[in-house]
């Protein structure tokens, strides 16, 4: 956790309302930090829904593992996140420590071990001492309290400069219903699923397969759209959770993801992915430009993905979008490395809103003084027009500054 604050970072922390049913508590366990929380426990009532997408890395964390054989229950209690180690190529060991952390956390709670979720996020292949966790977790459930999402954000973080916290509100039925979501993550990012670690908390009544349905559409256009460094976790894990406790105040029970009931909850749902999404961005290790790419005119939407998941992976374009450089030749060759349908010659590029190429040369009316202007400001929007087809897509990534480099040098020392 850094002690400098991206630049970045939004301006404003958003009220995180209660939402019932969801009891928090964070403590200082020594994982692997002194003097800051590092563990969160989250206690769901009785008969919470839950739902999850994880990394496809082929190299899964052992409390990845755990959540994806627990998912087929539908069903969570309690939540127990660590920071400071990832419990990831742990082997044995790995997976008797989240056995371990899953029976210290139940007996705690009071609930069968198979509704716990556990997740771990820091060094990789380090053993997870979870005897650290005993003691610690029965003094958590016995204090937690409804309320403080940005405390407990803020026990989640490794090189994150800020706690990413999004709220929303929202009719469903006759009720009101409320949507938290807290996330952590700023490198080793290219999420193949969802992020680095995303936990969202609902009071509205959807059933397991519902919730897991929303999730899964969900990420495709939010975390599956943001990219750091290139780089998918060991670890990615974002969790959804419904207490239902919403239908005691008139909202309906919802059990099918296509229920028209649901349109304006999903918009929700969908924005406080979006919004964590771009925190993670925001807090890109050593970022100083948010870059949104948008590539317009491919043969399909997919194509569009790829081709702009390839120019924000690019070193050379992030390096020079750190330079304050609009490099449109690196933009060139990222469309031309992604090994989809492109047109050299109707291909047109633009910066900030200033078309910088246009049908595969430099514009006619390209002012250096202007574009290089426009390069200076903290936000930055690339532009690549194809001219191929209706496909459309957007991904946001950050520039890549010498700080990216020291900041992971460092991290395991």
């Amino acid at each position: 956790m850094s002690s400098s604050v991206s630049p970045l970072a939004p301006k404003t922390v958003p009220d995180m309302p209660v939402i019932a049913g969801i009891r928090l508590a964070t403590a200082e366990a020594g994982i692997r930090y002194k003097n800051r929380t590092d563990v969160l426990l989250a206690v769901m009532d009785k008969g919470t829904a839950v739902a999850g997408v994880f990394t496809r890395s082929k190299c899964p964390s052992a409390p990845v593992e755990w959540c994806r054989a627990k998912l087929k229950g539908g069903k969570a209690r309690a939540l127990v996140v660590n920071s400071g180690n990832a419990n990831a190529f742990t082997g044995k060991t790995g997976r008797a420590s989240t056995a371990l952390t899953a029976k210290i956390a139940a007996k705690a709670v009071g609930c069968s071990e198979s509704e716990i979720f556990l997740a771990s996020t820091g060094v990789i292949g380090e053993p997870l001492d979870a005897t650290k966790f005993d003691g610690v977790l029965g003094r958590l459930a016995e204090t937690a309290e409804p309320g403080d999402y940005l405390t407990a954000a803020k026990a989640i973080m490794t090189t994150d400069t800020f706690p990413k916290v999004a709220t929303a509100t929202v009719k469903l039925g006759k009720a009101k219903v409320t949507i938290n979501g807290m996330a952590k993550g700023a490198g080793m990012i290219a999420p193949d699923m969802a992020t680095m670690l995303s936990f969202i908390f609902t009071d509205a009544p959807i059933a397991p397969a519902a919730l897991q349905a929303l999730l899964k559409s969900g990420v495709e256009d939010t975390f599956n759209a943001v990219t750091i460094d290139g780089d998918t976790s060991t670890s990615d894990t974002l969790l959804a959770f419904a207490t239902g406790a919403a239908a005691e105040h008139g909202a309906p029970r919802i059990s099918r993801a296509s229920d028209p009931r649901l349109k304006a909850f999903v918009k929700a749902f969908n924005q406080v992915l979006a919004n964590l999404a771009e925190q993670v961005a925001r807090d890109g290790e050593g970022a100083r430009k948010l870059v949104e790419i948008t590539v317009e005119g491919a043969k399909t939407k997919a194509s569009a993905r790829k081709i702009a998941m390839s120019i924000a992976n690019s070193p050379l374009v992030k390096t020079a979008i750190a330079g304050e450089d609009a490099n449109w030749g690196r933009v060139v060759m990222a469309v031309g490395k992604a090994g989809e349908p492109a047109d050299r010659d109707k291909l047109s590029i633009s910066f900030n809103g200033i078309r910088v190429a246009k049908s595969g040369a430099r514009d006619p009316s390209y002012d250096e003084a202007q574009v290089s202007e426009a390069m200076k400001a903290p936000e930055i929007a690339i532009k690549v027009s194809l001219g191929l087809g209706k496909g459309r897509d957007r991904v946001m990534t950050c520039d890549l500054t010498k700080e990216y480099v020291a900041i992971n040098g460092d991290y395991r020392s």
